[in-house]
């Protein structure tokens, strides 16, 4: 059976490049790669030079750099679906190009559709993957992918859930809220090219798709990689099924037991304003598992106390903790207790787990702060085990939360999520949202940049897009790898806070050396989305002595997102102010509310109802009762068929945009429906008012001289009744639609 560590054994043997002498030929077997998956201890290992992570993607081209002026242009660029690439070889355009020794980890889209994506490599002249991009997701009967790709059932004893879901597919080839993953590792030797078919007008669903991503990692110069070939051996194959079945099991650490380990377990009363000492470790050694279990309230009680608490870990002499993190935003996901299993950490009933590997030298210091006004009560449980590997070899594990920071005016886009500098690899980042303004948060590429770098090495296609998942997909989706933990949490609505949001990627196989330095960034249009706010943990390795900047908040600042209220209704960005009222509508009568463009929202304006063409009343009613978001709340009911009891109007839209819309409502009788219409084009559509309480949100395409947007409500049959509250209209300018 394949274990994951024979490559942690190999990279420390191969990798590593600390003195002159020359490298000898290095050699990584299929095996090897894939068990670089699920092998966490790798990470630790600094990396030699000529290591390196990078991305190819369907990014905007028109953002660029200019190093005469080293002025960034077009840094919002953001028509990421692939219609700029411009790079051709023959007939086909270029989607991706690398050197090797190397290897492809992750392939990700946003839509594959039905023509082909051709693979070359090592400058072969026969293509080695030739097929329909939706197929590198879905697989090809007999041909791909290399290995079973079944859902991996549960243990026969086990918890169902404890399996990670809800995915469609395997851990390695699946998707995951609209997004398209597959992980199988695809190495090549010298050199790989993607190639496609030119981008079919309007939006290319009738050739490749929309939107890509290709993750992969150059090795140092003389390593010697397979070529990948999809005919692989049965010991290949059955690599691939073992590292399928761990990803698709997370919850106990991918290593096993480790010769030499000891587990202590231990409960400490840390009273309110003080700080415990949970371990005192000698070294060398390393923390393998740490494991968290506590009393907790529910919701939101749960939010504050884990806020309040703070994991604090110090490596051998250090100054500074290498840990400082609320304690359950250190587990992946925030805030409060939210239940998932991923590959280095998780939360599920039995408590919070973490298999991050860390070594240290002389002394491991774990504390745990206590910020809270009264006392708690946790237990601990951390396993550690002796190095397999020189200290001198091994980083320090970081993991730091904070939240806001400046931003480079030259880069006004672009929210640091992590900046260090030294010598390690990153691991993958955390991210929390809170979104007074509700609906789509994000659309912000991420952008790494590496020892220097002045146009980042990894630059994507979305926010989303990076968390492994698409189109704004709210569906929350748990993966060994990439996680949706909250989605459009109102659970904290009694205090205004309107959404949470919190999503996580790590990068394991994927993770990114640096020798120098290391800047990860993901774009924060606060201009279209404001007042979104994030707070953010990042996880990195880092050599004794690098600069890591970020240093400990207070409770304060860790809990305002969850006790701050809502901005004023009157102001909110992209939602109507609402003003309960009676009135009949008349026949014929026209109130509609006007606005002068869909960038200006209403300040203060009322909800406006009422266009009736038909027999008999609508009626305009009041009712404050209901429980939805906000009080008060307009009620429409139809006494007719057809009614049209509700007309929006935005003038003076952009024509060549795309336009996203949300309504909030409830239906509780009859049958409701929404439709849209641009003026030049008639109506675009009629869209179903889900019954019971609902967020509903439709994409409006461009029109060729549109310059209104009209949306109405209509009762479809007798005596509907249904109440709106919030609508909003935004532009997204890359999201086209049939």
């Amino acid at each position: 059976m394949y274990n994951p560590r024979s490559l942690t054994t190999f990279v420390s043997v191969a990798f590593l490049c600390t003195s002159c002498v020359a490298q000898e030929q290095k050699k990584l077997s299929y095996a090897d790669l894939v068990g670089h998956l699920t092998d966490l201890e790798a990470l630790a290992v600094l990396p030699a030079p000529g290591e390196k992570c990078a991305q190819e993607s369907s990014t905007d081209r028109n953002a660029r750099y200019d190093e005469a002026s080293d002025t960034y242009i077009n840094w919002e660029a953001n028509i990421d679906s692939g219609i700029t690439i411009e790079k051709k070889e023959g007939e086909k355009i270029v989607l991706a190009e690398m050197k090797g020794p190397g290897c492809i980890w992750r392939i990700w889209s946003g839509e594959p559709a039905k023509k082909n994506i051709q693979v070359i490599l090592d400058g072969a002249k026969e293509t080695t993957l030739d097929m329909p991009f939706e197929e590198y997701f879905k697989g090809r009967a007999g041909e791909w992918p290399p290995f079973d790709n079944k859902q991996t059932p549960a243990p026969p004893s086990g918890d169902p859930s404890y399996i990670i879901n809800p995915v469609q597919g395997s851990a390695l080839l699946h998707n995951a809220a609209a997004g398209w993953n597959c992980y199988i590792p695809i190495p090549f030797q010298k050199s790989c090219k993607v190639l496609a078919d030119p981008w079919i007008p309007p939006y290319n669903r009738k050739g490749w798709g929309m939107f890509f991503e290709f993750t992969y990692s150059t090795f140092p110069k003389g390593t010697v990689v397979p070529t990948f070939n999809p005919d692989l051996p049965a010991a290949d194959r059955q690599a691939l099924v073992e590292a399928n079945t761990t990803l698709a099991q997370c919850g106990a650490d991918p290593a096993g037991e480790r010769p030499g380990q000891k587990a202590i377990t231990r409960s400490v009363s840390v009273e309110a304003g003080t700080t415990a000492t949970i371990l005192d470790l000698e070294g060398p050694r390393a923390i393998t598992a740490l494991r968290v279990k506590l009393p907790l309230p529910t919701i939101p009680g749960d939010r504050e106390i884990l806020r309040k608490l703070v994991l604090r870990i110090t490596w051998d002499n250090d100054k500074r903790p290498g840990v400082w993190s609320p304690l359950g935003d250190f587990f992946g996901t925030a805030p409060g207790v939210n239940e998932y299993r991923s590959l280095p950490l998780g939360m599920t009933s039995e408590g919070f787990y973490s298999y991050w590997y860390m070594p240290f030298a002389s002394r491991a210091h774990v504390e745990l702060v206590n910020d809270d006004a009264k006392d708690h009560n946790v237990t601990f449980s951390i396993t550690h085990a002796p190095l397999t590997r020189p200290i001198e070899e091994l980083g320090r594990f970081h993991a730091k939360w904070h939240r806001d920071t400046g931003m480079d005016p030259k880069r006004p886009v672009d929210w640091p999520m992590l900046k260090t500098q030294g010598r390690g690899r990153f691991c993958g980042v955390m991210l929390n949202v809170w979104n007074p303004a509700r609906g789509w948060w994000g659309e912000g590429d991420e952008k790494f940049f590496v020892d220097g770098e002045k146009y980042p090495s990894t630059l994507g296609t979305g926010s989303e897009d990076y968390f492994g998942y698409a189109w704004a997909n709210g569906t929350p989706f748990q993966h060994a790898f990439h996680n949706q933990t909250i989605s459009r949490d109102r659970s904290l609505k009694y205090n205004g806070t309107h959404e949470l949001q919190s999503l996580n990627r790590w990068h394991i196989a994927d993770n990114v050396p640096f020798q120098k330095s290391f800047e990860a960034y993901i774009e924060k249009y606060s201009s279209n989305f404001h007042p979104t706010r994030y707070d953010c943990m990042a996880y990195w390795y880092l050599a004794p002595g690098g600069e890591d900047p970020y240093n400990p908040l207070p409770a304060e600042n860790r809990v305002q997102y969850l006790f701050q209220h809502d901005i004023d209704p009157g102001i909110r960005f992209g939602y109507y102010a609402k003003e309960a009222f009676d009135r009949e509508v008349t026949p014929g009568s026209k109130n509609f509310v006007p606005f002068g463009s869909a960038e200006e929202w209403s300040q203060g304006l009322p909800l406006g109802w009422g266009m009736y063409t038909g027999g008999g009343t609508p009626t305009i009613g009041q009712e404050t009762s209901r429980d939805f978001v906000t009080d008060g709340k307009s009620s429409i009911k139809v006494e007719a068929v057809p009614a049209v009891c509700g007309v929006w109007i935005v003038f003076d839209i952009d024509p060549s945009s795309v336009y996203k819309v949300m309504i909030d409502s409830i239906l509780e009788e009859g049958e409701g429906k929404f439709q849209f219409n641009r003026n030049d084009v008639g109506v675009l559509c009629g869209v179903s008012m889900p019954k019971g309480r609902e967020s509903s949100e439709f994409v409006i395409p461009s029109g060729a001289s549109a310059t209104k947007l009209e949306l109405y409500c209509l009762g479809t049959v007798a005596n509907t009744l249904f109440y709106i509250d919030n609508m909003r209209v935004y532009k997204i300018a890359d999201l086209p639609a049939e």
